[in-house]
This record gives structure tokens, C-alpha cells and sequence, in this order.
């Protein structure tokens, strides 16, 4: 990703919680190894799974990568070639047979409060509002109901959400909820915001616009992003970098740099460059 100011003054939520954690990890790992580094590296990831009938069904046969800080890597490939499962033994969801995770080079063992998840299918509360849905992690965490409400009152209009705080789910439309998603999911300040097809369930133009403003908070955030997606299309819109996995067992076949100028909007879609790269 091309340099930019470092904002993070600007857009911290609160002097207190993930915001220093995570400046704290960062800091210890890189004096360990002497400067920059990777924010997460995935290391030599397998994983099997058994079947009823003791059938054994190799998911993904060995993946090595890693993402470097403020950078919006993309996963693509065909169905069944173990990009959710990936993201979620990154995610500390799914226990993997080999292989390691490692965030700011430490050893990743289950979920870690650092890297925040946004899946494809709709997980907001229907019981809750939106700005109550942005609250809960802050809220499980204990953090107090001023604090956290001031947050995510942040975080709301950070993703374009403001006038629709007292909304519940069912008086929103998809993409309007998933913004809800991922508004709960960056109010937790991750290191890496893991996203699994959030965007699948959506049409193609809501996906295209969506697509739009997550680049925009991305880069108002310097948000670092590991973006599962089945679209080709939609990973050349929005990456840095795109990893292109085989059939399964999932094995990286290309890692693919995306030189294309940023801001990203409808012209860079219809340019040249945009076209080669789908093509590629």
C-alpha cells in the first residue's frame, strides 16, 4: 500500500483499551525483530476434516502469507477450496491440524480481542438497535454505557449510519446492516479486520457501492483487511494484494499485486489496467 500520514491520532476512539494494546504489540514485536514487520503471518495452515462415514476431506493443504500493516489483501478461488475455513482458523474459530498464526509476531492460540471478524451472513442482534448492535463487544468488555455509547455513536457515522442509530434490523436494508456489522466489528479497534464474504448475500450494485465506502473507512482508519470474497472483480476493486487459491485441497496458486491508483471509484473499473488485472 503507497505510504500515507500516519492518522492514527485522528481516528483512535479512546486513549484507553485495543487502541493501546495494540500499539503496545506492535511496538515489543518489531523491537524484537529489529523494524517493520508483518501485522499477521500465516504459517504452513492445514486442515482435515472427517466426515460421518470417516471419509477424510483435505480443506487446505499448506497456505503461507502474510499482510503487512494498512494493507487490503483479498482471497479468491473456487467453492469448497477452504477460503472461510482459512479465515477462520485465522479468526481462532476453526483449530487447524498444522501450521501457525502469528499477530505482530506473536504466537496466535483461539480468538484474540485484536482481530475482529464481519461474517457473510446476517449476525446482527434483531432484538438490538444499530447503535446498540455497534455497543455489544464494547459492552461485553465492561466498558462503561458513556464511553461505550460515545464510541459507537463514532463508529456510526464513520460508516454512514447517523440518523438510523434507533433503527432495529428489520427496519434496515442489507446493506445497511451490514454496515451495522462492520460498525460493530472496527469499534473494537482490531489490528485486522477479517471479513467472509460480506458482501455474497448482496446485489451487484449495493456490492459495488458498499465496496466504495469500505475503501474509504479502510483508508480513514489505516484499517488492515483480510477480505474473503468469491467475486474477481470485486478483490481487484478493493486490494493491495490477491490471493488466488486452487481447487481443494486449497493451496496458494498466485499472489497477484494490484498497482491500481487510489481513490478507486467507477473509473477505475472501466480503465485498461482495471480490465487486465480481472483477466489475469
Amino acid at each position: 500500500m503507497r505510504p500515507a500520514p500516519d492518522r492514527r491520532a485522528d481516528v483512535r476512539l479512546t486513549s484507553e483499551g485495543p487502541g493501546l494494546e495494540f500499539d503496545r504489540h506492535e511496538r515489543r514485536a518489531a523491537s524484537r525483530c529489529g523494524g517493520k514487520m508483518a501485522v499477521l503471518r500465516v504459517q504452513g495452515i492445514r486442515k482435515t476434516f472427517t466426515t460421518g462415514d470417516d471419509n477424510h476431506i483435505e480443506a487446505i493443504a499448506g497456505v503461507d502469507f502474510a499482510v503487512d500493516r494498512g494493507e487490503f489483501v483479498s482471497i479468491v478461488g473456487p467453492s469448497g477450496c477452504g477460503k472461510s475455513t482459512l479465515l477462520s482458523v485465522i479468526a481462532g474459530l476453526t483449530r487447524q491440524d498444522a501450521g501457525e498464526v502469528y499477530l505482530f509476531d506473536e504466537l496466535v492460540r483461539g480468538t484474540h480481542p485484536l482481530l475482529g471478524m464481519v461474517f457473510q451472513e446476517e449476525s446482527v442482534f434483531p432484538w438490538r438497535t444499530a447503535i446498540r448492535n455497534v455497543e455489544f463487544g464494547l459492552e461485553m468488555r465492561g466498558v462503561s454505557a458513556k464511553e461505550r455509547r460515545r464510541k459507537a455513536n463514532q463508529m456510526i457515522d464513520i460508516v454512514g449510519l447517523t440518523g438510523f442509530e434507533e433503527h432495529h434490523p428489520t427496519e434496515l436494508s442489507g446493506g445497511m446492516k451490514q454496515r451495522v456489522a462492520i460498525a460493530r466489528a472496527l469499534v473494537m479497534e482490531p489490528a485486522v479486520l477479517l471479513m467472509d464474504e460480506p458482501f455474497g448475500a448482496l446485489d451487484e450494485q449495493t456490492r459495488f457501492l458498499l465496496g466504495e465506502e469500505l475503501l474509504q473507512i479502510q483508508a480513514r482508519l489505516q484499517q488492515t483487511v483480510l477480505f474473503v470474497t468469491h467475486s474477481v472483480s470485486e478483490a481487484v476493486q478493493l486490494s493491495d494484494r490477491v490471493i488466488a487459491m486452487t481447487a481443494r485441497p486449497g493451496e496458494i496458486k498466485d499472489i497477484v499485486h494490484i498497482d491500481l491508483p487510489r481513490p478507486r471509484d467507477t473509473r477505475t473499473m472501466e480503465s485498461d489496467a482495471f480490465g487486465k488485472h480481472v483477466a489475469r
